[in-house]
């Protein structure tokens, strides 16, 4: 039997790894695989060791707070790596905690894939350095990736971008429209205020203020609320008060996204699955005060959003930091719902950004590159 450990500390790459899984199993029936993951994980047939919900945050200051959490969860999977000796270790993106854990389980005699590589092009490159100590192959998923590997000495494979494959709305548009009690013939705007706590508690007030600007401007405007389904409802009061509660729509970002005309939304993976709905859409990032200011002298990008780095231009509006206001935020957006000529050019550009992700089986590609990784360990 293949015995593959995941790790993964986010809804995203709890996305990714039951993706992952459900290729591995496809292609290797037998396969055990368990580890640190969330729902998906689960669902796709992977025993889970750790959960990460509660220890999913962005910014340094905010990782502080979860440094006991995050010790003892490295403990359990340590032990459970030394009692059940797996065949490959596929860390998943969420580098603070997972540089920790592949460290320990490579000193073990275990080969370390690391899928869905960490921001080293942004910021704190030197922990290529790491990879380079300890990881026996790397799988970006971003094209431009590639070449840093390779430059680095790192085996690498580019496979694509696996929300090519789920970036798929299950639902019509009108039959969303109409779940929400909104009127298709209307503009939409969609909201995705983030997948960590934290991320909403930056946000929320910032977007609640902007939903009456933008309804003073477009009175026809209604907005439907994509909802991490990690998060509890109550974390959304600042919109709940402003909007119907079936104006919140959870665990369908895709279907939210599909049904929309204009998205505003947290940097991060959702950026993504806006392009390849090639969505026209805000983006907002916003961290404390606190940690903003430690972490900018060491940012390298010019651009935050993940739709205008696969780009290689700014083909979205970024409103980062001090720039993130309910005025910014509602100018921007009443522009894309008003100036038809801007929507369109920025809809065609981001159908140019989602061909530069790759074709469709990235997942696939993923499970391929770790079972032969896992399988060179076994000979």
């Amino acid at each position: 039997m293949t015995r593959i450990m995941i790790s993964c500390g986010e809804p995203s790459g709890d996305l990714y790894a039951g993706a992952l899984t459900t290729a591995l199993r496809a292609a290797c029936p037998d396969v055990d695989v368990f580890g640190f993951g969330g729902a998906h994980l689960r669902a796709a047939g992977g025993r889970l060791i750790g959960d990460y919900h509660g220890l999913a945050v962005t910014g340094l200051t905010e990782a502080i707070g979860i440094i006991p959490q995050s010790l003892r969860m490295l403990r359990r999977l340590t032990d459970a790596a030394r009692e059940t000796r797996p065949d490959a270790l596929v860390v998943i993106d969420f580098p603070d905690f997972n540089f920790h854990l592949l460290a320990k389980i490579k000193r073990m005699g275990v080969p370390v894939v690391y899928y869905v590589t960490p921001q080293i092009w942004a910021w704190r490159q030197g922990r290529m350095k790491t990879i380079q100590r300890y990881v026996d192959r790397a799988l970006p998923i971003f094209p431009f990736e590639e070449v840093l590997y390779q430059r680095a000495g790192v085996d690498v494979r580019f496979v694509g971008h696996p929300l090519v494959d789920m970036a798929v709305a299950g639902t019509p548009r009108e039959a969303v429209l109409a779940e929400a009690g909104l009127d298709p013939a209307r503009p939409t705007v969609a909201l995705l205020p983030g997948s960590r706590a934290n991320e909403l508690h930056q946000l929320l007030p910032v977007i609640a203020e902007a939903v009456p600007q933008i309804r003073a401007a477009v009175p026809a405007v209604q907005f439907l609320v994509a909802c991490a389904p990690n998060l509890d409802a109550a974390a959304f009061a600042p919109l709940a008060a402003l909007l119907p509660p079936a104006s919140f729509v959870t665990g369908r970002a895709d279907d939210v996204l599909a049904a929309s005309d204009v998205v505003v939304t947290a940097s991060g993976t959702a950026t993504v699955q806006a392009a390849l709905h090639t969505r026209p859409m805000v983006v907002l990032y916003k961290l404390s005060p606190l940690t903003y200011a430690l972490g900018k002298p060491f940012v390298k990008v010019q651009t935050y959003a993940m739709a205008n780095l696969v780009a290689g231009a700014r083909v979205v509006p970024e409103l980062i930091q001090d720039a993130c206001t309910p005025e910014r935020v509602a100018a921007e957006t009443v522009s894309l719902l008003t100036d038809r000529d801007r929507w369109s050019t920025m809809q065609a550009r981001l159908a140019e950004t989602r061909a530069r992700l790759g074709p469709p089986g990235a997942s696939a590609r993923a499970a391929e590159a770790v079972l032969e990784v896992a399988s060179c360990n076994r000979h």
